[in-house]
């Protein structure tokens, strides 16, 4: 924290935080004493079963969800498949989040008296809103045929598809023989699709998205806020996946075949193909519970020009010259009864010509002393605690840090793109039903980055507080 409070922001956060500690210890007070909560929709419905032999916390799987998750959502029993089903089970669950929530950002990029975005000031809103619909749709076509499908829409109902994939389990009897094919996440031992936190600022993991700034003041040129390529290994990605596990799901191991288009429909790249590969090895503790630890490595590439052009705009799916990147990683999941501890470290690697954005058929631009661009490089770190106070309340905190090892450009400062980002919030669930499940959410997110303000290059400090109902059913 002392990395990421300073000078004003300090004052901010104190007020904050100190009406967050108000709120959670009177709510700690109402509610230490609670019953257990119950079932997950969809799946809960189609088995019958408690939502605490899956979840932890929904949307956060225990190590049973996982396993049920990783057979192809099957647990090996006549309710399997769907010809044994009641013809009125549908596997379908809605999730919407209406919530207040304020957001905050300390230097944006405005109109000035020289012109437009030439100046900054500190943008505040706040108020009621909702989020985006979730429609999941999944399980098994028979059995061992399992699917996914995710429409979602951001809170005005533009939908786009999220998740669209099949799946063959248990090849020739093997547990370790599973493909999948379509639009997917990545087998990653950190899921973000199943991440606790959902503020603006927090919703996703900094590292799993970071991509290194080119130049002090890049920001306030259109097109040149980052890197020219759009890349998250949080993003659910497109192509083919095997899977193996052992039958405890002890020890996994996965890798994917995958268009390098970000997970965007209708090969806007071009031809580019990268790798995803994990695997991760779960082993118990003495009394306190299964520990698991991991290691990922995503080997991608990108275009950095188009073949043609339409009035000066790049055709879709024209994208040649592919330059390289890499992003690698090691996950500890550490469990003491009640307290969870997930830890990370990151390291990421960008071809010189991505780094810059700069067609491969161009030389590399220099900077003002004249050394050409570099590849960036950089590394990161995760730390995120979960507490179950009880079944129905949880107590979130997170940090994660992104520090430049490496700039694009020599003259840059060492720490130009740095990123601190502190999460800390709660979650309580009155009740979990076979039909429905309902969270009170409350959060507070801040993420810090260095010398990345449009204009003046000072640090840009971004803030989000949210309050809601997240709910499915």
């Amino acid at each position: 924290m002392s990395l990421l409070l300073k000078a004003t922001v300090k004052e901010k956060l104190f007020g904050v935080t100190s009406t967050l500690l108000f709120g959670f210890f009177a709510f700690v007070f109402l509610f230490a004493n609670v019953h257990p909560a119950f079932a997950l929709p969809a799946f809960a419905r189609k088995y019958g079963m408690p939502c605490s032999s899956c979840h932890e916390a929904w949307p956060k799987l225990s190590p049973f969800g996982q396993a049920f998750k990783d057979n192809g959502y099957q647990m090996g029993n006549d309710r399997d498949a769907p010809i044994f089903q009641n013809p009125a089970y549908w596997p379908v669950t809605f999730r919407i989040t209406p919530n207040w929530h304020r957001e905050s950002q300390n230097l944006t990029n405005v109109d000035g008296p020289n012109g437009p975005l030439t100046a900054e000031g500190q943008v505040t809103t706040h108020g009621f809103d909702w989020s985006g619909l979730d429609f999941h749709t999944a399980g098994t076509l028979a059995k061992n045929f399992s699917f996914y499908v995710l429409p979602s829409s951001d809170n005005t109902a533009s939908f786009h598809f999220e998740s669209v994939w099949a799946r063959v389990d248990n090849i020739l009897g093997s547990s370790w023989l599973n493909i999948k094919l379509g639009k997917f996440e990545l087998d990653n031992l950190l899921s973000e699709k199943r991440i606790l936190t959902i503020t603006n600022v927090a919703g996703v993991y900094a590292n799993y998205h970071f991509q290194p700034l080119v130049s002090p003041g890049s920001l306030a040129a259109p097109g040149a806020v980052t890197e020219s390529y759009g890349f998250g290994i949080g993003d659910n990605q497109v192509g083919l996946e095997y899977m193996g596990h052992s039958k405890d799901d002890r020890t996994r191991v996965s890798a994917s075949l995958l268009s390098s288009q970000d997970g965007q429909p209708g090969l806007p790249n071009g031809r580019g193909y990268s790798g995803f590969f994990a695997a991760s090895q779960a082993f118990q503790l003495g009394g306190w519970g299964v520990q698991r630890v991991g290691a990922f490595a995503y080997i991608g590439n990108m275009p950095t020009y188009f073949q043609f052009t339409q009035n000066g705009a790049g055709v879709p799916g024209t994208g040649i010259g592919n330059k390289s990147f890499y992003r690698d990683g090691l996950i500890g999941m550490w469990y003491f009864k009640k307290l969870d501890i997930t830890t990370m470290y990151f390291h990421g690697w960008d071809n010189a010509f991505l780094g810059s954005n700069t067609p491969s058929t161009s030389p590399l631009p220099t900077d003002a002393n004249g050394v050409t661009a570099r590849a960036p490089t950089w590394n990161g770190a995760l730390i995120e605690t979960h507490y179950n106070l009880n079944p129905q309340l949880i107590l979130i905190n997170r940090y994660e840090a992104i520090r430049m090892s490496r700039q694009v450009f020599a003259t840059n400062p060492g720490n130009f793109g740095n990123e601190d980002v502190l999460t800390f919030g709660w979650r309580y669930y009155p009740f979990i039903s076979s039909r429905a499940g309902f969270a009170f959410h409350n959060e507070y997110a801040i993420m810090r980055q260095r010398g990345a303000s449009p204009v003046t290059a000072q640090d840009l400090t971004t803030s989000s507080l949210l309050a809601g109902f997240d709910f499915d059913f």
